[in-house]
């Protein structure tokens, strides 16, 4: 199976513009993104896929291999089915986020390792390692998934809801944190950037929300290991402080 790990990477973050390029401890963070993800031995190539001249220039600059892809794509993923468009010979795409310079090899590979099964048409990777803070915090995702380890519902808010449960749900409930990184089948990924937003997704801001409504699969694979990305300048320090 031919694995091919797509790193979107945008110049533009509303939130820290030109974060790519921020430099931590000698190397900029699209480098160490890329070099975390070369370290999978099970994805074939790695792609920065970016918007911005400078992120490419960088990439090439290092030695890395990086695509011009679309300045209007709303997500990750649309950027991710735009390189495989150019790279249509693989299997599977796992999409890395750009902002994770700690990126571990192992937790990509648990997540690929999973498409052994014929039946997965998309993959991604949740965690028990959760506070009542998290639960309730919109900006932490949670999900809850089935006997398959399929997803039900992803959600901003605390799923599932403990109103009526008159326990304690925190020490009975296995409750998921969602970590948003994706591995899709390359067909099941041209089919899924095809798809209308829905109502359901723009509610919550969740694009996963779509594939579900429209009865796409998405394993959930549980992990343990867990590395602390870049969103806004305080998070540089964190990650500094781990190197």
């Amino acid at each position: 199976m031919l694995v091919l790990g797509v790193i979107p990477a945008r110049f533009g973050s509303s939130r820290f513009p030109g974060k790519p390029l921020i430099d931590l401890k000698g190397k900029s963070m699209i480098q160490r993104v890329y070099e975390g993800a070369k370290k999978s031995k099970l994805i074939s190539e790695v792609i920065v896929a970016t918007d911005d001249l400078r992120i490419l220039q960088e990439v090439e600059r290092f030695g890395g291999k990086a695509e011009m892809t679309s300045e209007i794509h709303p997500s990750g993923t649309d950027r991710c089915a735009e390189v495989l468009v150019r790279n249509s010979d693989y299997d599977l795409v796992i999409n890395i986020q750009g902002d994770e310079p700690l990126v571990d090899a192992q937790q990509l590979d648990s997540l690929i390792e999973v498409f052994a099964d014929s039946s997965v048409q998309i993959a991604t990777l949740a965690t028990e390692n959760i506070s009542i803070e998290d639960i309730q915090d919109p900006n932490r995702i949670k999900v809850v998934i089935n006997n398959f380890n399929n997803a039900i519902y992803f959600s901003r808010s605390a799923i599932p809801n403990s109103v009526n449960f008159s326990g304690n749900a925190f020490d009975v409930y296995p409750f998921l944190r969602h970590i948003g990184l994706y591995a899709y089948r390359s067909n099941i990924l041209n089919q899924i950037t095809k798809l209308e937003p829905t109502q359901l997704e723009k509610m919550e801001s969740l694009e996963q929300l779509r594939w579900l409504y429209h009865e796409f699969k998405i394993r959930v694979v549980k992990t343990d290991i867990e590395t602390p990305n870049i969103d806004v300048p305080a998070d540089v320090e964190k990650v500094l402080a781990c190197l």
